[in-house]
């Protein structure tokens, strides 16, 4: 498989930022998409980061599988990392992203009391890929909209500093992917989810090659949540197949690309219900 490349210019200045501004944050909040909770973790940041305190959250939990959020949490826990499952849009998002913040520093707050030096507030940068959710978590942990939020990746472009209450402060950054996706089944599930550009698949990936890597996943994975939401559409069958039958039934004639787009918009917008396209299976490279 050929790798696969893309890295805009605005993505590029963003690292650096990360880079810069590390010494000036206390620890590093990484935002994940809860479906994609390994896939849409940045390596190069992760690489960026090194030791400095992290706090993972699994952003709109109430879109993944659950049982799959659990397991997942279990195992970033085990690591040593602090993981939070949230959905950024509740109100008690403020408490918990504040409270799991002064237990990730607890230890470096209490240094500091011993030499008489009081931390008032506790300052992070938050990173994560596009879509992720980051503007929306921004405006519940201020209280306001202080950040533009579009269900559209790549909406903050720049990095602003943003007073959340009295105990945290917030520096913003762009999302960031990566320069280029040695696996493609990570560029597939991103483009699933909505984390590239629709504009840009044409240059990275087919709509009919997302399509059929969902149909499959879900064929596997979630076939009752499939035949649920389609319920002419034949499981039986390989997904070229289905794609060409459920074009029919559904009245498109030979519009393949009306069907891809379909699918694809009911995946992202939860009308097959929960899911999550990471399993623990792809640490070990399985699927």
């Amino acid at each position: 498989m050929a790798t696969i490349q893309w890295f805009p210019g605005h993505m590029s200045k963003a690292r650096r930022q990360v880079q810069e501004n590390l010494k000036f944050v206390d620890f590093v909040t990484v935002l994940v998409d809860a479906r994609l909770p390994l896939s849409s973790q940045n390596p190069m940041l992760t690489k960026i980061i090194g030791d400095k305190p992290r706090l993972l959250i699994l952003n709109k939990a109430d879109l993944a599988d659950p049982a799959l959020t659990k397991e997942w949490r279990q195992h970033f826990e085990s690591q040593g990392i602090q993981t939070l499952a949230i959905n950024s849009k509740e109100q008690i998002t403020v408490k918990i992203v504040t409270d799991a913040a002064k237990k990730l520093m607890a230890e470096k707050i209490a240094r500091q009391k011993e030499r008489g030096i009081q931390i008032e507030t506790l300052r992070t940068m938050i990173i994560g890929i596009p879509n992720a959710g980051k503007s929306t978590l921004m405006n519940r942990l201020a209280g306001k909209k202080i950040a533009v939020v579009g269900n559209k990746p790549g909406v903050t472009k720049g990095q602003q500093w943003l007073k959340t209450n009295k105990d945290l402060e917030i520096l913003d950054t762009p999302g960031i992917l990566w320069p280029k996706f040695e696996d493609e089944t990570v560029a597939l599930k991103l483009a699933l989810t909505g984390a590239i550009k629709d504009q840009l698949l044409p240059q990275l990936l087919p709509m009919d090659e997302v399509t059929i890597f969902g149909l499959n996943y879900f064929k596997t994975h979630y076939p009752e949540k499939l035949q649920e939401r389609f319920k002419q559409m034949n499981l039986d069958d390989e997904a070229p197949e289905i794609i060409m039958d459920m074009t029919r039934i559904l009245g498109f004639r030979d519009d393949y690309d009306r069907f891809y787009n379909l699918f694809v918009k009911e995946v992202r917008d939860g009308k097959l219900g929960n899911y999550t396209l990471d399993t623990l299976d792809d640490l070990n490279g399985n699927d």
